[in-house]
């Protein structure tokens, strides 16, 4: 992918304020792709629920740092212009097809962290993998996880890292356009399963969305390159439930996915990304 001439907005930069080894809900001993499995990411939950569960309240008055100002990433930082650089990409192509549709657009911004940091949802730990924050529109990044996605997930490849940060982006525009909300809201009178249904047909959407933004991004920018969408489809496979479940246990519970199968995350990827039309992005209507 030929991103280093991709424009740049400023991230929030927050590392080197690191607050000593975050503490993991629910890891055990199988490994750092359980810790991921278990999270946000990949068993993706709201985060306003997944950051309480982790004593957000108090962890947050411990921290003591608020917000950082979005800034520049320091000299030689390729890894920090690449999700600059990707990240303000998503939010111009999404601004532009918005406004172009007559909706109201807002920028999200991008949260780089080590360890743990103070979000809107509460206290957001590395171990968590990427997330979206409906209550302050910012995205949280461990840089760290890069390493995870390659290593333990064997997602590689510049393009596998954009998507990651695409799906992100897509959490935002669902919270622009209200479905994110209208989920959550649903999801409080149904049983864990049927949510998890809802669940994985969000981040399905999420998904295609980063497909549009996939296919809208390189038509202006002709920054793909041969392998680049494969890399997107293998880190969409990568954590697929059924995937993950198998690594994980050795078998794969249906009713507790939450993300959709890894044939699925690639369809719908796929899907937006043929025609760069977030209008094939239904993922609520008919099956999936």
């Amino acid at each position: 992918m030929r991103w280093q001439d991709g424009r740049e907005s400023g991230v929030e930069d927050r590392r080197g304020g690191g607050i000593g080894t975050p503490h993991i809900v629910g890891g055990g001993s199988l490994g750092v792709i359980i810790v991921v499995l278990l999270l946000s990411f990949v068993f993706h939950v709201d985060p306003r629920q997944l950051l309480s569960a982790t004593g957000g309240d108090a962890a947050t008055e411990a921290a003591g740092s608020g917000p950082v100002a979005a800034s520049s990433c320091p000299a030689g930082d390729e890894t920090c212009r690449f999700a600059d650089v990707i990240h303000t990409s998503a939010d111009d192509i999404w601004s532009s097809i918005l406004t172009s549709e007559g909706k109201a657009y807002r920028p999200s911004a991008i949260v780089l962290y080590s360890q743990g940091t103070q979000t809107g949802c509460g206290y957001g730990q590395s171990a968590m993998g990427p997330f979206y924050c409906p209550e302050d529109e910012k995205i949280y990044l461990d840089l760290d996880f890069f390493t995870t996605l390659e290593q333990q997930l064997g997602a590689r490849g510049d393009f596998a890292r954009a998507y990651v940060i695409a799906h992100e982006e897509g959490h935002h525009i669902q919270k622009l356009l209200g479905v994110s909300d209208a989920v959550h809201d649903k999801a409080q009178g149904l049983s864990r399963t049927a949510a998890n249904r809802l669940s994985v047909r969000l981040e399905l959407q999420a998904d295609c969305y980063a497909g549009v933004w996939a296919r809208r991004s390189d038509d202006q920018k002709h920054w793909l390159e041969a392998g680049d969408i494969d890399e997107a489809l293998g880190a969409a496979a990568a954590v697929g439930d059924d995937t993950l479940q198998k690594e994980a246990q050795g078998r794969v519970v249906p009713d507790s996915f939450t993300h959709g199968t890894s044939a699925q995350r690639e369809h719908w990827f796929k899907a937006g990304f043929a025609k760069g039309d977030p209008a094939d992005c239904d993922t609520f209507s008919g099956s999936i």
